[in-house]
């Protein structure tokens, strides 16, 4: 009795550091997305996000003032001034003069570049220039520095994206279509679900067969036919091909598949007992599907909304197929990409992006997600 309960215990803990395990496998892309869409720019460039709380060290390169800027002191030609033209406070470790070595020199030693001119690279940034002879030249001298800067973090990320022109309207076109995408097809997968499960029809079996056959077709294949039969439908009674309603009908033909069947295995493993009583009672299919079926399901509706609701809120191909890229339809993904492509591959700009559109399938996820491991279990344990 001894030993079954110590390995009861040792398989429960066993699990639960899997379980922890995951968690933060899972946790930590996530954590570097948010640590880096707060960083400044030119940090993320220079180091990860693991070291966000340190000070990042990068090698840079300036150019010294023309000789317009030389004074005469002491009997030479000198240029002085601060490598940080932007004002950054910054530490210098080292400098050199040529790109195949920047940190020759140690900050605050005085460099002999030949001719009895001389360059001195303090740790603060602030340099002296000095030459026997008077410079000449409209371009200054280059300078090479390796520096460390303190950790930085900024809204400007945020305000860049979401302050953007059409983000506002872009997401509420993402909610638009995303909240109907995801319960059009619940409310249509139930009603067969409960048919498929507890009804007894000529061509039942076959139906089973088609829906599970459908969860393997690629969306890729069935997207162009799709396509030219709904402008088809759409030509024929005059209806504007991009539409809300072509993408609502999009979405719901590819997930109902999946919906039916995980909604069917729930379903008709529902204690059978409960059916025949209401029955005997006197309750139709509809009534019992409405009173009893729907409220036990709750939790593979539930699992199946978070499924779909990711699904639409992260799609692109379907919303720009069947929505299309104009100001007042556009979703967030798409206006985004936008406005990614537009300024390159900024780094902060991709991570920002990236967190905010995990923000909002994040929050119905932990709203649902008590319901979640039961839904995925939908139909593995018959109900006695």
């Amino acid at each position: 009795m001894a030993a079954s309960t110590g390995k009861s215990f040792v398989s429960r803990f066993g699990v639960h550091i899997a379980v922890l395990v995951f968690v933060v496998i899972w946790t930590i892309p996530t954590l570097g997305i948010l640590v880096s869409s707060l960083r400044d720019k030119d940090q993320i460039i220079a180091s990860g996000w693991w070291n966000s709380f340190a000070s990042s060290s990068q090698t840079e390169a300036g150019r010294l003032p023309a000789a317009a800027a030389q004074t005469q002191k002491d009997g030479k030609y000198v240029i002085e001034g601060n490598v940080f033209g932007d004002g950054a406070k910054r530490a210098i470790s080292a400098f050199g003069v040529k790109a195949a070595a920047p940190t020759q020199y140690k900050a605050g030693t005085a460099a002999d570049l030949g001719d009895g001119v001389t360059l001195q690279v303090n740790a603060d940034g602030n340099f002296v220039l000095a030459s026997p002879k008077a410079f000449e030249g409209d371009r200054g001298q280059r300078v090479y520095y390796a520096s460390s800067a303190p950790p930085k973090f900024t809204t400007a990320n945020y305000d860049a994206v979401l302050f953007s022109e059409g983000i506002g309207r872009s997401f509420m076109n993402s909610l638009t279509v995303t909240i109907p995408a995801t319960i059009i097809p619940i409310l249509i997968a139930a009603f067969a679900a409960y048919a498929l499960a507890w009804m007894r029809f000529p061509g039942r079996a076959l139906l089973i067969a088609v829906i599970i056959g459908l969860l393997v077709v690629p969306l890729q294949m069935s997207l162009i036919p799709l396509l030219k039969l709904y402008n088809g439908v759409g030509t024929f009674f005059g209806v504007p091909s991009k539409t809300y309603l072509g993408i609502w009908l999009a979405h719901t033909g590819f997930g109902l598949p999946f919906a039916i069947y995980l909604l069917r295995s729930y379903i008709a493993g529902l204690p059978r007992e409960i059916m025949e009583s209401a029955r005997i009672d006197g309750a139709s299919d509809f009534e019992i599907f409405v009173k009893i079926v729907l409220p036990l399901s709750f939790p593979v509706l539930a699992s199946f909304a978070i499924f779909q609701f990711l699904w639409v809120w992260n799609d692109l191909l379907v919303a720009m197929v069947f929505l299309g890229t104009a100001p007042d339809q556009i979703v967030l993904t798409a206006k985004l990409n936008a406005l990614l492509g537009s300024r390159g591959g900024n780094w902060e700009i991709l991570t920002t992006s990236a967190f905010i559109t995990i923000i909002v399938p994040l929050i119905v996820f932990f709203s649902l997600q008590r319901y979640f491991v039961r839904g995925l279990l939908a139909g593995s344990v018959k109900g006695g």
